[in-house]
């Protein structure tokens, strides 16, 4: 009775993290280039009460429980939203934008919701720099799908290219840290860096004028929570069971 109401608050421990995760990804539905993530569970150790004798004898194994070992972000692509605003990129394929934040560190975000600051460089809402300048000279500034990018010089008439994007890309994308303000951080699980220019093998082209949205689908992430909380209830009654069975042993030392 007593591995039993310790088996069911793993389970009911597991899935407030399931609960947990599926709310971060809800509250982020319409956080620009956010990618979900999914909680993976794992049983604990067994106990065997009963070695097998016979060939036909699997023995007897008692599972201690389950518990969550993992939130594995999905980097599957979102809808393109279009904005109109010359500096909102969006990344159509794979691909990461390489950052400067403001403390000297490199991070890599999918979130191209860029901006100028007062000294016209690139900028992301949370002021990591892209390292691009946009001349104050320059007008009618366009990123090709490529991202070479151009503009049409005050004093001239013959478009100019003057700056070029990059892009980075990785192995394993889900091994990337999660640093918050839509930004990521390499680690030695997300495997090698490559980086290249959009269109180049193995990269996404650039769109100029539109944002990536969340890949958050939220009929979806509805029925996880509701699997989740049924899940969690179960356990629930499990513990409440086991609760009452101790009881009644208890009736009946007494009697």
């Amino acid at each position: 009775m007593m591995r039993a109401l310790y088996t069911a608050a793993s389970g009911m421990m597991a899935q407030q993290t399931n609960i947990d995760n599926i709310s971060h990804n809800l509250s982020n539905v319409q956080s620009t280039a956010y990618k979900k993530s999914r909680t993976e569970f794992e049983d604990l150790l067994y106990a065997s009460m009963d070695s097998p004798t016979l060939q036909a004898d699997t023995g007897i194994q008692m599972g201690m429980g389950t518990r969550a070992v993992a939130n594995s972000r999905q980097f599957s692509g979102g809808s393109l939203k279009a904005t109109g605003s010359n500096f909102d990129l969006a990344i159509q394929g794979n691909g990461f934008f390489a950052v400067k934040t403001p403390d000297g560190k490199t991070a890599y975000t999918r979130d191209g919701s860029f901006k100028m600051d007062d000294k016209g460089a690139l900028c992301t809402t949370s002021g990591a720099s892209l390292g691009i300048k946009i001349p104050k000279d320059m007008m009618d500034i366009r990123i090709d799908p490529d991202g070479k990018i151009s503009g049409v010089p005050l004093t001239g008439s013959e478009r100019q290219n003057f700056a070029q994007i990059k892009l980075t890309r990785f192995l394993n994308p889900a091994g990337l840290k999660a640093l918050g303000q839509n930004l990521y951080a390499w680690t030695p699980t997300a495997g090698d860096k490559v980086e290249g220019k959009p269109q180049g093998a193995g990269f996404g082209a650039v769109t100029q004028g539109f944002l990536e949205q969340s890949n958050v689908n939220i009929v979806e992430e509805m029925i996880n929570i509701l699997q989740a909380q049924r899940s969690f209830e179960i356990n629930q009654k499990t513990v409440q069971v086991a609760d009452d069975m101790q009881k009644e042993a208890i009736q009946l030392k007494k009697a």
